[in-house]
This record gives C-alpha cells, structure tokens and sequence, in this order.
C-alpha cells in the first residue's frame, strides 16, 4: 500500500499554482510519495501534473465535482488521461439525493458516466461521510449504494473517521467491501470535552494497528490517503505527524 496525502486537508494552500508548488514540495519532504487531488485552485490538469512531477509524487485519485462527472463525463476523463490518475472521485453525495424518495436517482444518473469511466480504463470511486449509515426505508443508505453498481462501475473511497462517526466498525466495513475499496481515508479522531474532533492518524482512539492489519490480510487496497478536514494548528503539522506515526508502523 502506498501513503500518500489528500490535498483536501492542505485547501488553502493550494488554491494558485505558486501555493499548490510550494505545498506539494512540503507534502514531498514529509515523505509522502502519493497526492489525492481535492479542493485546488482552478489550476489546469497540465500544469497540476507538471507540479506533481516536479516534486515526484504520483497522483492518484481525485475528488471532482460531482456535476461534471454527470454531465462532462470525457472532458474529466481526459483531465485524468493527462494526470496520470486512475481514480475518479465524487468527495459527497449531492444533497438531492440524500432523501429516501430520492435516493435510487443516483445510481439512475451516475451509471452511465460509470460505465464510460470504466470504459476509458478508470473507476468511478465514492467517499463515505456519516450520512451513508442512516437507514432509509430500513436499509443502510451504503448498503443501497453498494448493491446498486457493479464492482467495476463504482469502487468506496472508505473514509475510518466518517465511519466511526456513523456508529459502524471500520474493520467490518473493510471486509464487507473487500475489493471494492483500492483507496482508504486514513483520519482519526479524538475527544475534547463533549465533542469528537479529528486528529492526526494515532493521535486519537481509533485502533489503526488492527485497522492496517486488516487492510493488508484482505488486500485489494492500493493508496492509504492521510487526509485531516479540520486541524488544530497547522494542516502541515498534522500531516507529518500522521505520516510519522504511520511511518513508526511501517509504512
């Protein structure tokens, strides 16, 4: 499994292409050797791979707006062609459909781009928050989603800190989805007062030994992305304390 880093934790810093060289370079001395692109500035695919090789950091996933997926499918397939990426990512799901009337309208609309992703060699991949573990008429909305795309046609970006916030086992998930799962949001969280917060990997109270463990006995999954939405202190500094804690593990 390759670590790498997801861009979203870094968003301020990466919004022209002097910051997002500058922060890639940062992410590079860290030691990451992979980048998830989410959340930059409207910097051209072109000029995004220039920096990302620049620094030697391969890129490997995406969160792209979930419109352009649907309605600009080969114009962000291309986009990938020219960075070198794999995977395609919806980061959430589009409020609209988050309702139980509505729910079965994603699939509806999202498997023909699915299928011209798949097509062009690529995979569709989504990213779980909390929302996914409500239950509308009775089962998980996840569950919905899994059994309503083929493997090919949509892979999980399974994120443990959402997860943990929705009440589920990230381990059970881990199984549940085997194969399905090639990338892996690595976020811990914490407890200050009455709240959870998120934490650097290992800094807080997710079990990551046995969660690592887990990911290597299935297999299947390819990245290990560090991402942290909302830090205390520098997004900097929880990134190298998280790919040092992971580094101290092996990885």
């Amino acid at each position: 499994m390759k670590l790498g880093a997801q861009l979203f934790t870094l968003r301020d810093y990466t919004q022209t292409a002097k910051d997002l060289d500058y922060s890639l370079g940062r992410v590079k001395e860290m030691g990451y050797q992979t980048v998830q692109i989410s959340a930059i500035g409207p910097i051209p695919a072109e000029k995004v791979r220039e920096l990302c090789d620049k620094h030697g950091l391969e890129i490997v996933l995406t969160h792209t707006d979930p419109n352009r997926i649907l309605n600009d499918t080969e114009a962000v397939i291309r986009e990938h062609d020219v960075m070198g990426c794999k995977y395609i990512g919806i980061g959430m799901m589009p409020k609209k459909y988050c309702s139980p009337e509505w729910l079965w309208h994603f699939a509806e609309d999202y498997r023909e781009p699915a299928k011209k992703i798949a097509a062009a060699g690529k995979l569709l991949m989504y990213h779980n928050h909390n929302i996914e573990f409500q239950k509308f008429n009775g089962r998980l909305v996840l569950n919905t989603l899994l059994e309503s795309f083929a493997p090919e046609e949509l892979g999980f970006t399974l994120d443990t800190y959402w997860v943990q916030m929705g009440g589920a086992d990230v381990c059970e998930w881990l199984t549940k989805l085997k194969g399905r799962t090639p990338c892996v949001h690595l976020k811990d969280m914490a407890v200050r007062g009455w709240d959870a917060v998120m934490a650097p990997v290992m800094e807080g109270n997710l079990n990551f030994p046995k969660i690592l463990r887990t990911m290597e006995e299935l297999g299947g999954v390819e990245h290990i992305l560090v991402e942290q939405d909302i830090c205390e202190g520098s997004p900097f500094d929880c990134l190298k304390t998280s790919y040092d804690n992971l580094h101290r593990l092996g990885y």
